[in-house]
């Protein structure tokens, strides 16, 4: 073979190995452990870098029910530690008693997420605090009222003295303070995590299986990608119907978009129940079912959404891997003998 050959035929083989890699989904390029690996550090952003006394001061304010205005709603009544850092109810409830149009979202993980929000109204974490404390059906506390009550409190000044340089005690402030908290909420070691750094025996067989399912036939990877289990995007996966409007709510002009919803985290996702933007979804089994259905065929459903034709044995096993997100207290882990 000639030179010109040759380098026609190192051509010709580099075209076609292009070719074939351009249609391999994103699935089938995550089916690694690996590429579920938990990150090492917590990022803080420059504008609101990382301070224990700013992150106590966050804590101290979430937990206070005495940001809304009847005193008895705290961030943590929706987004409560128990509960995987939600409320275990199908819309959240404010101080009016009435449901809101959404689930409370977990706060897992949120250091990870730049659009916040399951239409992704916040651009950031710090843009979220006001609208549920102002919000009349949720905490309902002016802000000008709340900071008047903080400042004629004796122990929250010292606080804000400590933890900022201006000393203030301000919506920009109270803002920088929760964010810095919230932050910190960081899902804990899970048996999958300690299976992706390499102990065989931390989760069972079936599992292992359900990972298979998760990163292939189920195309779940598609959207909950990376040790997050997000791609932190939105999409219609066929529930939402009528003026129930997800992303849309900010783009109208979009079709693809009106019923898109933000993909939310999987980790500790067994405790989390009632599951989608509404609550309308009891049960892990039962999500599966939607998602092996393709849910609504609307021409805004997502182009990933289809009928999977998943067996019994498929469908148990992605669920035993989905229940592998879930962090166990050691008295609780199974034995591994």
């Amino acid at each position: 073979m000639n030179l010109k050959l040759a380098g026609l035929s190192s051509a010709l083989f580099a075209l076609i190995a292009a070719m074939l890699s351009s249609h391999l989904t994103p699935s089938a390029k995550l089916q690694t452990r690996a590429d579920f690996q938990r990150p090492k550090d917590i990022p803080y952003p420059n504008r609101n870098p990382y301070a224990e006394k700013k992150a106590a001061l966050g804590r101290a304010l979430f937990f206070d029910p005495l940001l809304s205005r009847t005193g008895n709603v705290a961030c943590a009544t929706c987004h409560n530690p128990s509960r995987a850092w939600t409320d275990g109810l199908p819309r959240a409830v404010g101080v009016a008693g009435t449901p809101l149009p959404f689930k409370s979202p977990s706060l897992l993980n949120v250091a990870w997420t730049e659009t916040l929000g399951w239409t992704g109204k916040f651009p950031d974490l710090e843009a979220v605090a006001f609208t549920p404390i102002t919000g009349k059906a949720l905490m309902d506390m002016p802000e000008d009222k709340l900071i008047e009550r903080l400042r004629s409190m004796p122990e929250y000044l010292h606080q804000f003295s400590e933890a900022f340089e201006d000393k203030a005690v301000s919506k920009r402030n109270i803002e920088f303070a929760l964010a810095t908290f919230e932050r910190s909420i960081v899902s804990g070691k899970s048996p999958f995590d300690r299976w992706v750094e390499g102990e065989e025996n931390a989760i069972k067989l079936s599992a292992k299986r359900g990972f298979k399912v998760f990163v292939g036939k189920g195309q779940c990877a598609e959207c909950h990608s990376g040790w997050a289990f997000t791609d932190g995007s939105f999409h219609d996966i066929g529930t939402a119907q009528g003026e129930d409007i997800g992303r849309g709510r900010l783009f109208p002009k979009s079709e693809k978009l009106r019923y898109a919803f933000k993909t939310p985290t999987l980790r500790e996702i067994e405790n989390r129940a009632p599951y989608m933007h509404d609550g309308s979804v009891p049960s892990l089994e039962k999500v599966i079912e939607l998602y092996n259905r393709g849910g609504i065929d609307r021409p805004s459903r997502s182009d990933k959404i289809k009928p999977l034709s998943l067996t019994v044995e498929e469908k148990q096993d992605l669920l035993e891997f989905l229940q592998s997100l879930t962090d166990l207290l050691p008295e609780k882990r199974p034995s591994l003998n």
